[in-house]
């Protein structure tokens, strides 16, 4: 192998998240060689409560620098979370780049701006989910800040989604792009293909670039970079896109068809091609997405990582759930009924209505088991809510738990589950994209099936059944 077909073999992927930024030297198999990651800060106001892109900029061309010296790198692919954009100007040494600090979508809106915004958010297609808590979806960020900052609000030149943010500062090149517009944003009617009508109506238009696709390049390193941190200047980045599409993507690119995948995490998320558009019902967590190739993705999402901790505690045992533990809470009927959280989830009207009925747990490894249980059953409304796919592929930090594919499998007899402990599904869909016009075959995946659950199987779906009666009946207050 000479020199130019191993700098073409490796891909840095920039991973953008709410809580933590990633950058991974990820191989031709799309394997994880090695990733440096930061906490990603939130400064507070004013004018909003907003992520520090000044210092994040630095880490990610000082790290970039720095991993390049360790491996030869071709591309780079930025992907990030559905719930953040910046608004630049037309430099992006300008500083950060950005004309107003980049809204934290955690916070909570001033009553004005809710209030403002809602009755221009248009139809659920056009939005692709329920108008969700804080500041989430990038429309209303946009609104916040013409009606806040007006003046400097006119002064943008664009509106970047986040991974075409670090795409633009990478580069230069602003781009939109379908899979991240498709992520809740607001501003893209997927099932049209078109801009929502509030993009229109406040005016916005012009403020966004041409669409590329997810694995087009844009262009190589700026020359200002290379020189100022000692990026290759080979280096191409790509346009990038949402993150959990691009999970989504790798299971594509392996050849898979007609499938559900179910990610876990703070959010349990699930998608599928399959899904019709009179299933989504966005009062039960549904969502209408977009895949790389800005075709339709049925989607479902509720907050299982954060219920889980609320009923498992803040110390749970490290150690897995064993099933003798597990057997005891179906026997004695220990039940968690949702929600635990500040979200309806797949509930409506279940937002801080969650308790624990029947005998309390016992110990630390009881709760964690009934936590476990709790967002298996999550999970199995999920994938029986979201499609009739036959085939569901599991992934995620839920896994970590031996008994939970397991225990989703024995709740769908119907249906062939699979699971995938490569926990770094986001670095390895985004990777695949560099080598996405070249492919002759699959990509590699390793796919792994559950072990049968034996007896226990007929007590836990009677205890499923009891679940699902509470979880959907009317919530006490």
């Amino acid at each position: 192998m000479n020199g130019r077909e191993g700098r073409a073999a490796m891909v840095a992927v920039l991973d953008v998240g709410k809580t933590n930024i990633k950058l991974s030297a990820v191989g031709a198999d799309s394997a994880v060689m090695e990733t440096i990651s930061v906490p990603n800060p939130v400064l507070p106001d004013p004018p909003w409560r907003h992520h520090d892109l000044k210092t994040l900029g630095e880490w990610v061309f000082e790290t970039l620098a720095v991993l390049s010296r360790r491996h030869d790198f071709c591309t780079v692919v930025p992907s990030g979370h559905g719930s953040g954009g910046v608004l630049t100007g037309s430099d992006p040494d300008a500083g950060d780049g950005a004309v107003l600090p980049m809204i934290d979508y955690e916070q909570s809106l001033p009553e004005e701006i809710r209030d403002g915004y809602a009755p221009l958010s248009g139809s659920f297609l056009d939005r692709g989910s329920a108008t969700m808590h804080g500041a989430t979806h990038q429309a209303r960020q946009l609104y916040w800040m013409q009606e806040r900052e007006p003046r400097a609000f006119r002064k943008a030149r664009w509106y970047l989604g986040l991974p075409q943010y670090w795409a633009w500062r990478l580069s230069g090149v602003a781009a939109s792009e379908v899979s991240f517009l498709g992520a809740q944003s607001h501003l893209w009617n997927v099932a049209e293909r078109r801009w929502a009508p509030i993009v229109g109506t406040r005016g916005w238009e012009p403020l966004m670039p041409p669409f590329a696709r997810a694995w087009q390049r844009l262009g190589p390193i700026r020359p200002e970079l290379v020189h100022r941190y000692g990026l290759p200047i080979e280096m191409h980045v790509l346009t990038g896109g949402h993150d959990s599409s691009l999970n989504h993507y790798r299971y594509h690119a392996a050849g898979l068809r007609n499938f559900s995948v179910i990610s876990t995490g703070t959010w349990i998320v699930g998608f599928s091609g399959s899904t019709p558009i009179e299933r989504l019902n966005e009062h039960r967590g549904m969502t209408l997405n977009s895949d790389v190739f800005g075709n339709r993705l049925g989607g479902i999402l509720t907050m299982g990582g954060r219920e889980f901790s609320h009923i498992a505690g803040s110390d749970p045992p490290t150690d897995p759930v064993p099933l003798e533990v597990l057997a005891r809470l179906l026997a004695r009927r220990t039940i968690a009924v949702p929600s635990f959280g500040d979200d309806d989830g797949l509930f409506p009207g279940s937002a801080g209505s969650g308790r624990i009925l029947g005998p309390p747990p016992e110990t630390a490894m009881e709760r964690k088991a009934l936590a476990l249980l709790y967002c298996v059953l999550l999970t199995v409304e999920c994938i029986d809510t979201l499609s009739d796919d036959r085939f569901v592929v599991l992934d995620g930090s839920f896994l970590r738990d031996p008994l939970y594919a397991s225990l989703v499998a024995s709740l769908l007899p119907g249906r062939k589950v699979r699971f995938n402990l490569d926990a770094c599904g986001v670095a390895a869909g985004a990777a695949l994209l560099a080598s996405h016009e070249a492919r002759e075959r699959p990509a590699p995946l390793g796919l792994s099936d559950p072990i049968e659950l034996g007896a226990l199987t007929r007590e836990l779906s009677r205890y499923a059944a009891d679940w699902r009666s509470l979880a959907r009946a009317a919530p006490a207050r």
